[in-house]
């Protein structure tokens, strides 16, 4: 069965190394997005995952299409049309300097593409998995409906819903993705988030965020990723699993990070992946976290490794030695 990610992948422009948006005279070119991240990770773990998107009919939205295909990922779900394909430059952090994220991605292709342009009978067809986050709907009312109709979709198709709450402040204020993801989440049936977004969407008390949301929500599991700040360049990562009132929490790393991007969508796969396969609840918790954590060692949006390597690292075979 095949796992459907939904959502909208952009051109990444990031300066050399450390260098500030200000000081480049050059970018390294990426392409990635939340949903796509997912599709990817699942892809190199060896799960069949469709992305569903749009992108503009030109060589720029080709090359998107592109570095999703040469990893696995079935696109024939990407509607072409649009006038562009969203941007987003990242001023990467260092040290005590938080890194940065500039959007350019207004009236992109997908943002304006309308929920009846997707034949929802034959994206859902075979697929038992539907991937969102609250990164599409917060792109306009259009894309909000693309979410909405999706989502009746696969819960007609009897598929399995997961939704990343995923909130960004530079895209919409918190009252309205509140309210909307509120909504959106009724159809989930996995809710992946961290503390401090269930407290700034729904204020909740930090502490309590896995059982305000099993309140409200008949989630079948409930995956809090965690992290601690030591610098731009140094986090500490783990997460935690909450299912039929129980509760794995995995070990923690501390990771120096090549790339701060894409942890969170790393972390995401690893809870699809292991819910997938039936892991369990400690199981699925540790692969999750080691999954956040080989991420950070990957420059680019996705995550590039296996699933052995992350179960390697979860189960403490890790070496930091060569390979020969």
């Amino acid at each position: 069965m095949r796992v459907v990610t939904l959502g909208e992948i952009m051109l990444r422009l990031t300066p050399p190394g450390v260098l500030r948006l200000g000081q480049a005279e050059s970018f390294e070119v990426q392409y990635g997005g939340a949903e796509a991240n997912v599709a990817v990770a699942l892809a190199n773990f060896g799960e069949e995952t469709s992305f569903v998107s749009a992108v503009p009919a030109n060589a720029v939205g080709q090359a998107a299409i592109d570095s999703l295909r040469r990893r696995g990922v079935d696109t024939r779900f990407v509607l072409r049309g649009g006038s562009r394909l969203g941007i987003y430059f990242l001023e990467r952090g260092v040290s005590q300097r938080a890194g940065g994220v500039v959007y350019d991605r207004a009236d992109s292709a997908f943002a304006c593409s309308e929920a009846s342009q997707y034949d929802w009978e034959a994206i859902f067809r075979g697929a038992d998995w539907l991937h969102f986050t609250g990164i599409t709907p917060a792109l306009g009312e259009r894309a909000e409906e693309v979410v909405r109709q999706a989502c009746a979709a696969a819960k007609k198709a009897g598929a399995t819903i997961s939704c990343d709450l995923n909130f960004r402040n530079k895209l919409w204020d918190k009252e309205r993705a509140g309210a909307v993801m509120g909504e959106l989440l009724s159809f989930a049936d996995v809710c992946i988030a961290n503390e401090h977004q269930v407290a700034e969407l729904f204020g909740a008390k930090e502490e309590d965020a896995a059982a305000y949301l099993a309140d409200r929500y008949p989630f079948r599991a409930i995956a809090l990723s965690k992290r601690r700040t030591i610098s731009a360049t140094v986090n500490v990562v783990g997460g935690s699993l909450y299912r039929e009132g129980k509760k794995a929490a995995s070990r923690e790393y501390q990771v120096e990070m090549a790339e701060r991007i894409g942890g969170g969508d790393a972390f995401a796969a690893g809870v699809i992946y292991g819910l997938r396969k039936h892991f369990g609840l400690q199981k699925t918790a540790e692969f999750a976290a080691a999954c956040c954590c080989l991420k950070h060692t990957v420059v680019g949006d996705c995550c590039l490794f296996s699933a052995k390597e992350a179960e390697d690292l979860a189960e403490g075979k890790n070496s930091f030695g060569v390979r020969r």
